[in-house]
Parts: structure tokens; C-alpha cells; sequence
């Protein structure tokens, strides 16, 4: 993520929720840069918002108390962003931040949450979309984590699990 300047407002995402109560919130506050006109670029990775990317442009509308809230995307960024839920060692910061360093190497960028084990990885259009694929559905079937696509592009879903 960028450094958070002048220009960055908070935009707020609507969340659906499955049948047993999971996410743990009913919206997710992203920061983005002000475009200046009615559309924002988000400036961070999303960690449960699905169909969102870090560097996509997406229309905002205020609401009466001023809140910026997400509509739809004007243009997407082509990145694309995993979630993992990382259950090797207990899913402790040391696993968490060898994961983000095994992706890293990869050419993905990524951070990595306690409260939920988790891991979000921004997947840029000039990353090895292939092994890093590869990595997650190998080491899924490890046990080390799940992992789950929060956005992909057209380029993630031509990639095929060898």
C-alpha cells in the first residue's frame, strides 16, 4: 500500500454475509485515492470484499453522513487478489510471514492479519501467475492453508493446475 496522503479518502464496501454468519462484518473500509471525479483508485489489499483489487477505479456515491461507498467498477486494475486462512504452525506471524516471502518472491505483495490467521495477497498482471497458482493448490492440499479467490482476471483463470 501507498503511503496515505492528502489525497486518500476512505471508501466503505458492502460485504455479503453466508448462511452461518460469516464475515465478520457487514462492510469493509479501504483506502483509496480521491480521483476527483466521482471515482476513487483503491490503495489497499481487500481482505473480504470479493470482485475487488488493490489499484481498481470504482464509482463512489456519499451518503448523508458523508460516507464514501463503493459502487461499481469503472475500470479494473488487473490485479487480483487470494485470501488465505494459513493453518500451518497455527497459522503464527513466523508462517504468515514466510508465506508473504515465498509470494513476494513470485512478484505478489501481500499482508497478513492475526485476528484471523489470514493472509491477503495482491496479485499484479506481471507476476507468475502460474507458479503462484501452483504454490496455493499444492500447499492447500498440504493442509498449510485454504485459500480462496477474492478477484481474478481473465490471465489467473487461463492459468491450469499441472
Amino acid at each position: 500500500m501507498a503511503s496515505i496522503s492528502d489525497d486518500h479518502v476512505m471508501v466503505r464496501l458492502r460485504l455479503d454475509t453466508d448462511e452461518d454468519g460469516w464475515l465478520p462484518a457487514s462492510d469493509e473500509n479501504l483506502w483509496a485515492v480521491d480521483l476527483g471525479d466521482g471515482t476513487v483508485r483503491l490503495d489497499n489489499i481487500p481482505w473480504f470484499v470479493r470482485g475487488a483489487a488493490s489499484g481498481d477505479i470504482i464509482r463512489i456515491e456519499p451518503d448523508a453522513d458523508g460516507f464514501l461507498w463503493a459502487g461499481e467498477t469503472a475500470q479494473p486494475s488487473q490485479n487480483c487478489t487470494s485470501r488465505l486462512i494459513v493453518q500451518k504452525y497455527a497459522g503464527s506471524v513466523a508462517a504468515r510471514q514466510s508465506l508473504l516471502e515465498a509470494f513476494h518472491r513470485l512478484g505478489a505483495t501481500g499482508e497478513g492479519i492475526e485476528r484471523f490467521r489470514m493472509v491477503a495477497l495482491d496479485v499484479p498482471p506481471q507476476a507468475d501467475l502460474m507458479k503462484i497458482r501452483e504454490l496455493l493448490e499444492r500447499d492447500e492440499t498440504k493442509e498449510w492453508w485454504h485459500w480462496e479467490k477474492g478477484c481474478v482476471t481473465p490471465a489467473w483463470e487461463a492459468t491450469t493446475r499441472l
